[in-house]
């Protein structure tokens, strides 16, 4: 994962190499967890959805790695090698102008420059996270690469839900937490 495209890239065919956290550069602070067994199942089986079968056998064994250490899995293995930074609009790999500024908006976010601790998605605030995790945002980028004019890409709460069909006029990235409309809102 050195360029651009290949942050885009998703499904995976094959795993990438193994990035182990750069203990060079601030990081999260360990989070400590209470999980009990069952909870840590489903944590892992959470993580795994985003991958095929074949793939779940080695990440189980890291994730719940990661997990043991530092009380979150982060997905270290699909963290990108380029420099994470905001490029020209026109160096993304997209299709609309729309996606490449929201491309533009996140990476210039994890710019380490920008991040508190980037290699864990943190931004802001010690636990202000663009993602939950590094395939979050591979997934994300995958799909703002290939977000059309009349397509909206559908967030909730960091995890991507897909591209669907919208107006051509409100080609964006819509993100959901929990449902919060303003009262004024016509929707209400």
């Amino acid at each position: 994962m050195s360029s651009l495209k290949e942050i885009c890239e998703w499904p995976l065919d094959e795993l990438p190499a193994r990035h182990r956290r750069d203990e060079s550069v601030p990081h999260a602070p360990i989070r400590t967890h209470n999980l009990n067994q069952e909870q840590q199942r489903l944590a892992l089986q959470n993580a795994l959805r985003y991958f095929p079968p074949a793939m779940h056998g080695t990440l189980a064994v890291e994730f719940a790695a990661e997990l043991r250490l530092y009380g979150h899995i982060y997905m270290y293995r699909f963290r990108p090698d380029i420099q994470m930074s905001a490029r020209p609009i026109g160096d993304y790999p997209c299709q609309t102008r729309q996606a490449a500024a929201i491309m533009h908006m996140i990476m210039n976010n994890l710019d380490p420059r920008v991040a508190q601790f980037p290699q864990e998605l943190v931004t802001y605030g010690g636990n202000g996270q663009v993602f939950s995790n590094w395939a979050q945002f591979r997934l994300t980028m995958h799909y703002l690469s290939r977000m059309t004019e009349d397509q909206t890409l559908v967030m909730y709460s960091g995890h991507p839900q897909g591209l669907f069909p919208s107006h051509s006029q409100r080609s964006e990235e819509r993100r959901v937490g929990k449902e919060c409309r303003s009262r004024w809102s016509p929707y209400h």
